[in-house]
Order: structure tokens, then C-alpha cells, then sequence
């Protein structure tokens, strides 16, 4: 059948050029007390060279009424003093003296933001009879019908939207597709199979196959559906994903509901333990053959076991055993969560939201996390380590770009590389660290940090709440920063950081994973060194050698740390302090009289006692230092300046994820080079728009335009939140000749 996606293509390809978006003008204007403020792209196919000030290459004529009101060559912005609310503005490109591509008109924000209306989802109610309410929630952007303009895709959030490690029922999640103008195109409802909570739905919207329109990715089930909508906002349609034929034979429908209750999770419970006798690690002599010895207790039973016998061992391990391990154990009321039922990676037509490839995901769950370790520890978590997802876009080939899709970082991690040419999708590469060893996974003594497997088996365990993508050992191909480990672009173990436990750990002397953490960030921090550095927060306490570490991204090695006996929960970079070179790196932890703690410079010295927030940063300032996100829960969403205090006030828009206060998404995604915030209203009427108005004279490429900022772009979403960085040094003392000049291929939709 002939689609709506069929009848575009592509244009001629030279093969030593990278594949971004073809992007329009991105022209728009705000009015502020000194006129009306103007700001538009310049592309990375624009630049020819460099300045004191900025890079060179195509220069602008500015209309204001159909007159020319300036000619910009230093930037790509200009505050206008005699423009009105009802001027109409156009900018057109200047190349050997000659006007060529014209902008759209446009007319004036009345302020320093624009608002698209949402259609929020009705209010529900999970099986146990608790009501629930929708927020917007993360978001992303693509070009979906090939105009060079941005589309902006909204995951919206049940309240009761959970941690992987929290029982309890969700409501279903949605991902919406919105034009600027808040036109919905289509909803995705994700169904009843996918839990809600920052850890589940990592969505991905790229132009995978580079026929100029973007592409939306993400982990489906039985019961995901498309719903369509006509102009008037009414929905026209509702189309199921395409279960697997086998699924099908199988006897699974999109009737399926996997949500477990808690006489479930109780049936459950007794049916591994009747099969305790042939489970594979069991037969392989490496757990327990009785349940008794995995208890400690003696044996009463013979295997294999009866229902009865069975059930008698599931009471006690569920009254008894349990709690003995944590009076945080009460697995009687675990329910909500899905174990169970087939699992799809689905490819999605960004346009009409039409189903263009449903395979399984990979890997599977393989059962309810007892051999990811979620019984193993004094906090047993059924569900918990085996539901951790990550999803990226890497151009591993330094050409196209591919997605990535991977499960799992506290125990076993096993990462997924597909390219997609527009009907099939095709695995590059699996790299898979294999199970951790237990001697008893109700309570594993063994402690061992890697994996099975020979060639992968030093990924397990260095994972964190998010992935980074950059090309780390300069050969022009992405390699994935897998939290304390890194992925070569071919799917080899580039490197697994460790060190040397400090005096003050539980071992000292011993060689230490640096192990797990909540923030990650990947960015040329020293411009003084070679290449690019990782800065990482790790939770590990006393059982790892740092709290926080900066890294060489080429090799691993730790450049500076410092010690924590706790968790280190958040950690951020940015240039906040211009007197000082490179950027700065800071924790929410620590101890001021710590000197390994505070402010740091890119080489570790430490300047002040007091730390900027670590929730987000920002480039909002014109003069390319960093500004930071504050406000959580119901409070309003600030902007912040290190040196010069509030920036921004954003009345009447809050952020996401409580304590965590994440925007909806900070990106380039129109005007110059500085980020936007998007932010939605409290009642989650509207996704406001934020645009900086600060007039600059530094002039740079659309940071979409860097493909190490724009995969950045697309994983923003992925679980904690984190900024995207430039693969150059961005901060006010840039070195221009050192900002890469991109060979670009930009693929525009065209009809046949």
C-alpha cells in the first residue's frame, strides 16, 4: 500500500557529508520595553570562516513593513526601536551581494514567550479506584512534514506516575505531535502494558532515514494505538500496533492487560518457586536447590515442590523473610506492575503517526528482575533493575544517524543499535554485559561487578539515569557514553572506568568500578586539553572510590574527584564563572569544609564553598556563559546568572518531576544560537516558548546544526534529564577558529 511517507525523496548525497535537518529562516521577533527584539538561524552549511567575534560566511538584509531596516553581519539577531506589535517583519540571506531565500512574515510576540495550546488527556482511574490527572510532561522536537520548521512532540504524565522502584498502579501514558500553531496531528496512546514514570518511555524523533521528515521511535505493547484527529481536534481514528504474527498464534491481543494486582503477584510468587528445581541457575549449580538455603533456614520440603509446599514458602518469604531484610518490604501490597507479556520496539511515521515497523525489544525482561539482582538486596524490588530503559541517537558511522534502545545499567546493561531505511529496521549491534553472577539471589554475597559475557561483561553495573553520545577518541564516529563506561562506535567495549578505593571506603586499596550514577555530562570542559571530558556523579557511597569524578572521554581515566560516604545525587557543568577558564563543575552534595567539594574549575581547583543549582542549564546569555533552571513542584521556572541573579521569572509555568524540576525540553529550536526554554502552563493548558531578548554580537550556527548538540537534543528526554553540549568548547572565551565548520547534508521532503 502506498503511504503518505512514499511519496517523498531525497536529494543527491555527497558521501563525505554528515546528514542533519534541512532547516528554514527560524525568524521570529518579541516586543520588550525597547522595541521589538529579532533573532533567526544562521545554517551550518552558511559558514565560510571566522572573526574576533563570531563565524563568517552569509550576511542578512532585515524588513520591517516591506522596508529594509538593517543589513546584520555580526550576528543573527537586532532590536528594532521603531517596531510596534503590528509590524511585519522578513529576513532574507545575502550571498556574493545578492538577496536569496526570503523568510516567512512574521509579526511580534507581545512578550518573551509563545504559547501552544494542548489538548490535555481526560482525568482516569486505576482498577483499585484511585483517580488520576494528566500533566504535560517531556518533550522533543522534529520536522515531520518537511517545511524546515520544528514539530513539538509532548509525553503527557499521569499524577500518579511512578519510580520503577514505587508499587503501585499508573494510568497510560501518551505522546501527542503538535504543530506550532497547537494543531494536534495525531496521540499516541501507549496502553494499559506500559507502566508511567521517567524510566519506562525513552522516545526518540529523528530523521532516521534521511528523507527530510522525522521519525518517532519508542518501547510499545499490546494496546499501543495511533489516534488520528481532523482539524476541528476531534479524533477520526484509532489504529492498533502490528502484533508479530508468532505473538498472534501465541493467543496475545490487544485485549491484554499484564498489570499485576497483588493476589496476582502472589500466584506469581508460588509458580517460580514450583519450578525452583528447574530454574537454569539452579541446574547450572550456581544458586541454591533448595529455597530453604536461599532463606536460611532449614529445610522442610521436598522438590519439586507441591502447590501447597510452595505456597507455605511463598507466605513465608513474603510475611517473613522480607521484612527481616527491610521493614520496607511489604511485597503484600506490591501491584501495578507489568511482568509479564510480549514487548515491541515500534517506528512511527512522525507525519500521521502511522505504524511503519513493529519488532520485539531487545532484549527482553527474561522475568521479573531475579536475575537482574531485584530480590538480591536488603530492598527487594520485583520489577525494579530489570525496567531501567535508555534510548539515544549516535552516528556511529559519522554519516547517518542510528537509534539506540537499552535496558538495564545497576546490574546487567545491554545496548541496541538499529539503522532504518525507511521500511526495515536493521541491528548494527548488540553489546550485552550478560547476568552478574549471584551465589543467592535472595541474598547475593559474591559482590561481583562485571558481567558473563568475555567481551562485554565489564558494561555491567557502570550505568547511569542517563546516556550520552559524542565522538569521544576523535575518529569522527559517535561512541555511547554509557555512564562510567563508554561503547566504541563498533560495538566494542571502548573502555569500563575503575580506581582505587581511598583510604575512607569500605575497602581500601582495592580496584573499584566508579559505578553508577544520576548525572552525566559530556562536553569540551578543559580547552586546554585534548578532546572532550565526562563529568559524572556516582551513588556508590563508601562502596566506590568517588563520589564524583571528571574523566578523560578518549580513555576513562579520572583527571579529578572526590571521595563521598553517601550518594552524590546531582551533578552539573557550565560556565558560570568567566573569570576563571574552561568550565566549571559542581555537586548538590558534599561538605564546604571539603575541599574536594564546591565549585570546581576544569582542573579541579576549587573557588567557592557555594554551588549553582543542578537541576538544568541554559545558553541564554549573550554573552555565551551559563545560566541555570531553577524552581520545582508549583513553584515558578527561573532563569539564573551566577554573577548577575535573575534573568527570568516564568509566572504562571512550572517545571516537571518534583524535586528533579526539569522543563519540558531547553533547546535551539528557533531564532539564534541561544536555547530555548520550553516550559508548560500549571494547569497544563499551553507549552510556553521562552526566548532570550538580550541583544549579542557573537555569531554561530544554529547549534542544531552540531551533531553531537542535536543527538543531545533527541535523548534529553531519557530518564533524568540532562543538558545537550556542543562538540567544541561553548563558553564566552570561544575560540572561533576552533568551532567546526560542518560539511552538511540537509535532505528536503519532495514529491514525486
Amino acid at each position: 500500500m502506498k503511504t503518505d511517507h512514499d511519496q517523498y525523496k531525497n536529494e543527491t548525497r555527497n558521501q563525505s557529508e554528515v546528514q542533519l535537518e534541512y532547516l528554514g529562516r527560524g525568524l521570529v521577533a518579541a516586543v520588550t520595553s525597547e522595541g521589538v527584539f529579532l533573532s533567526w538561524r544562521l545554517l551550518g552549511n552558511e559558514v565560510s570562516g571566522f572573526s574576533s567575534n563570531g563565524l563568517t560566511g552569509t550576511d542578512f538584509n532585515l524588513y520591517r513593513d516591506g522596508s529594509l531596516i538593517a543589513v546584520v553581519c555580526d550576528s543573527t539577531n537586532y532590536l528594532d526601536p521603531g517596531g510596534t506589535p503590528d509590524s511585519v517583519y522578513y529576513v532574507c540571506a545575502v550571498v556574493d551581494g545578492q538577496e536569496v531565500d526570503r523568510s516567512a512574515d512574521v509579526n511580534p510576540w507581545e512578550g518573551p514567550y509563545y504559547e501552544i495550546p494542548l489538548q490535555k488527556p481526560a482525568d482516569g482511574i486505576t482498577p483499585t479506584g484511585q483517580t488520576f490527572t494528566y500533566s504535560a510532561n517531556d518533550m522533543s522536537v522534529g520536522d515531520v512534514d518537511g517545511d524546515g520548521e520544528y514539530e513539538f512532540f509532548v509525553k503527557w504524565d499521569p499524577s500518579n506516575a511512578k519510580d520503577v522502584s514505587h508499587s503501585g498502579y499508573t494510568g497510560q501514558v501518551y505522546i501527542d505531535c503538535y504543530k506550532l500553531d497547537g494543531t494536534l496531528l495525531y496521540r499516541i496512546d501507549l496502553g494499559v502494558n506500559i507502566r508511567a514514570g521517567a524510566h519506562y518511555t525513552q522516545f526518540l524523533v529523528y530523521d532516521f532515514d534521511g528523507d527530510g521528515r522525522a521519525e518517532l521511535m519508542f518501547k510499545t505493547a499490546p494496546g499501543t494505538k495511533v489516534i488520528r484527529y481532523n482539524q476541528a481536534g476531534q479524533s477520526t481514528t484509532e489504529t492498533y500496533v502490528t502484533m508479530p504474527p508468532e505473538d498472534i498464534a501465541a493467543g496475545y491481543s490487544h485485549s491484554d492487560d499484564y498489570r499485576m494486582s497483588s493476589e496476582d503477584y502472589y500466584k506469581h510468587i508460588v509458580s517460580v518457586f514450583m519450578r525452583w528445581h528447574s530454574h537454569e541457575e539452579v541446574v547450572a549449580g550456581r544458586w541454591p536447590s533448595t529455597l530453604e538455603e536461599c532463606f536460611g533456614i532449614e529445610q522442610r520440603y521436598d522438590y519439586p515442590l507441591s502447590r501447597g509446599d510452595a505456597e507455605r514458602l511463598a507466605d513465608y518469604f513474603l510475611d517473613v523473610y522480607a521484612p527481616s531484610r527491610s521493614g520496607r518490604n511489604n511485597l503484600r501490597s506490591f501491584e501495578g506492575f507489568v511482568l509479564d507479556g510480549p514487548e515491541y520496539l515500534t517506528v512511527f511515521y512522525g507525519h500521521t503517526g502511522e505504524e511503519l515497523e513493529t519488532i520485539p525489544y531487545k532484549p527482553g525482561r527474561h522475568d521479573d528482575g531475579l536475575m537482574w539482582g531485584d530480590y538480591a538486596w536488603n530492598r527487594i524490588e520485583p520489577g525494579n533493575r530489570v525496567d531501567r530503559f535508555l534510548a539515544g541517537v549516535a552516528y556511529l558511522d559519522g554519516k547517518q544517524p542510528f537509534a539506540i534502545f537499552a535496558r538495564g545499567y545497576y546490574t546487567r546493561a545491554a545496548v541496541a543499535a538499529y539503522s532504518w531505511d525507511g521500511k526495515r529496521l536493521k541491528e548494527k549491534w548488540f553489546v550485552d554485559s550478560g547476568w552478574v553472577s549471584m551465589n543467592n539471589p535472595f541474598h547475593d554475597t559474591l559482590g561481583l561487578e562485571d558481567g558473563r559475557s568475555e567481551k562485554f561483561g565489564s558494561l555491567a553495573k557502570q550505568g547511569a539515569h542517563s546516556l550520552s553520545v559524542a565522538d569521544v577518541d576523535g575518529d569522527g564516529c559517535h561512541e555511547i557514553i554509557y555512564g562510567a563506561a563508554t561503547i566504541d562506535h563498533d560495538g566494542t567495549i571502548l573502555y569500563s572506568s575503575r580506581a582505587e578505593m581511598p583510604p575512607e571506603s569500605k575497602e581500601p586499596g582495592a580496584i573499584s568500578k566508579l559505578g553508577h550514577g544520576d548525572a552525566l555530562h559530556v562536553a569540551n570542559i578543559d580547552p586546554d586539553r585534548q578532546g572532550l571530558e565526562i563529568f559524572m556523579v556516582h551513588e556508590s557511597g563508601a562502596s566506590g572510590p568517588y563520589g564524583y569524578t571528571l574523566r578523560d572521554a578518549a580513555t576513562g581515566e579520572v583527571l579529578y574527584g572526590g571521595f563521598a560516604i553517601d550518594d552524590v545525587g546531582r551533578g552539573m557543568i557550565g560556565q558560570v564563572e568567566p573569570n576563571h577558564r574552561g568550565l566549571q563543575t559542581w555537586c548538590s552534595e558534599g561538605y564546604e569544609s571539603d575541599e574536594a567539594f564546591g565549585l570546581m574549575t576544569c582542573t579541579g581547583e576549587r573557588i567557592a564553598a557555594q554551588v549553582p543549582g543542578t537541576n538544568m542549564s541554559i545558553k541564554w546569555s549573550a554573552d555565551m556563559t551559563t545560566q541555570i533552571i531553577n524552581g520545582r513542584f508549583d513553584e515558578p521556572v527561573t532563569i539564573d546568572d551566577w554573577k548577575r541573579g535573575r534573568l527570568l521569572t516564568a509566572e504562571g509555568a512550572v517545571s516537571n518531576n518534583g524535586t528533579k524540576g526539569n522543563p519540558c525540553l531547553v533547546a535551539d529550536v528557533f531564532g539564534d544560537w541561544r536555547e530555548e526554554l520550553l516550559v508548560r502552563t500549571k494547569d497544563s493548558s499551553a507549552i510556553r516558548i521562552y526566548l532570550s531578548t538580550e541583544v549579542t554580537d557573537r555569531k554561530l550556527y544554529t547549534l542544531m546544526h552540531d551533531t553531537q548538540y542535536r543527538t543531545g537534543i533527541a535523548w534529553q528526554n531519557v530518564v533524568y534529564n540532562q543538558p545537550s553540549y556542543t562538540s567544541f568548547y561553548f563558553a564566552s572565551d570561544i575560540d572561533w577558529g576552533m568551532v567546526p565548520v560542518p560539511q552538511l547534508y540537509l535532505p528536503r521532503a519532495r514529491r514525486r
